[in-house]
């Protein structure tokens, strides 16, 4: 009796553990999506030579994929790394739009359907409905904005104006801004993701 109480015990407290690290991190996230709301970002979407790891387009520049790339790192998760590290020894497993035969470190991570493949690669893959309570802080989601544009946007714990949709920190053309636009456009892919 008294090892299976000592049992229960571990797994409670070791399943608090995790889920307390866990909204620790969405938290973290969250805040960190929201500060580049504060910044002043011009849309560009021009290809950079940057520093690897740790690079980044000019300050004032970037585009939707770069907001993600931003809140990660300032969580310590340095994107463009992983994203190249995984692409580099998984090439055949990413999209081969772009006529490339190998990896480059200055824009993979920087590519929608990149980070897609990744994130189905390496977080957890979430479904795609059309209830807003589905969509949680710290949660990435993507969107087909038509004509082979896709974007990306990471959900934030701000809610809605009527309450009902956390909303989402993005950079659509405008900068990084929040925005109330979750299902704007048609979702193809809904990920969390926090390095292990």
């Amino acid at each position: 009796m008294m090892k299976k109480i000592t049992i229960f015990l571990l797994v409670f407290i070791l399943t608090n553990v995790v889920a307390v690290g866990q909204t620790s991190f969405i938290k973290e996230l969250s805040d960190a999506a929201l500060g580049l709301t504060k910044q002043k970002v011009t849309y560009d979407p021009s290809y950079f030579t940057i520093n690897y790891p740790n690079g980044d387009v000019p300050a004032n520049k970037g585009v939707c994929t770069d907001v993600v790339i931003r809140a990660y790192r300032k969580l310590g998760i340095d994107l463009q790394k992983e994203v190249h590290e995984d692409i580099k020894d998984n090439f055949k497993n990413y999209p081969q739009r772009w006529g490339l035969t190998s990896p480059d470190k200055n824009i993979d991570h920087r590519r929608v359907l990149n980070l897609m493949t990744f994130f189905s690669r390496n977080g957890l893959v979430k479904p795609i409905t059309n209830k807003s309570g589905d969509y949680l802080p710290g949660d990435l989601v993507c969107w087909d904005l038509g004509d082979g544009i896709t974007h990306i946007g990471i959900v934030v714990a701000k809610k809605s104006a009527d309450g009902t949709r956390n909303l989402i920190v993005h950079n659509i053309g405008g900068g990084q801004v929040l925005a109330d636009c979750l299902f704007e456009f048609k979702i193809i892919g809904h990920y969390f993701y926090e390095k292990k």
